[in-house]
């Protein structure tokens, strides 16, 4: 099953966006989008956005059974991206994995807690019973963000990953048990 519609939405500060998945013509935007991105929040992505060829392959290669990306724009201009990741067998089929980036002024209006609230739902949609995100540990304003999409933190992992600086970084894991969470 693939959503292919778009969805406009209101932020805190009554602006709004619209959401709609990944599509390849997307390419010139998303690379547009993560080259703007300051250095600082790059350093926790799991690949380097700043290389084209990264990006052209996401947009080349669409799999919305593995990977169900999630666009918002204002206008023409990619602002948050959000993906959800699945493993179609194995003992991890039921669980969906979260990644999310938005730009960083349109942080605390909302968007990140409608991106993931709609991410929610698709794996509700999926099939899935739970949602996954790995966060830094010194990121609180995305761990509160995740908490009050209800996600729960499940763990801390000590020195777990290195920032692309090669420093050692803690991790929260965070859950999201669908199926008690939320009333679908």
């Amino acid at each position: 099953m693939v959503r292919t519609s778009q969805k406009e939405c209101r932020l805190k500060d009554g602006s709004t966006v619209l959401l709609r998945p990944l599509v390849a013509e997307d390419r010139e935007g998303l690379i547009t989008f993560f080259q703007s991105l300051p250095e600082k929040q790059r350093l926790f992505l799991r690949h380097d956005v700043t290389d084209v060829r990264i990006i052209e392959s996401w947009t080349k290669n669409i799999d919305y059974d593995k990977a169900f990306p999630l666009l918002a724009f204002v206008g023409e201009r990619v602002v948050a991206n959000i993906s959800l990741h699945r493993i179609p067998h194995g003992w991890k089929r039921h669980i969906g994995n979260i990644r999310v980036v938005v730009a960083p002024e349109y942080h605390d209006k909302g968007l990140g807690t409608l991106l993931i609230n709609e991410m929610v739902e698709l794996g509700s949609e999926f099939g899935l019973e739970k949602l996954v995100v790995e966060l830094p540990l010194e990121m609180p304003a995305a761990i509160a963000v995740f908490r009050k999409a209800g996600f729960s933190s499940k763990a801390v992992i000590e020195g777990l990953v290195k920032d692309l600086r090669g420093r050692n970084t803690d991790v929260v894991i965070m859950v999201c048990d669908i199926g008690t969470q939320y009333d679908f």
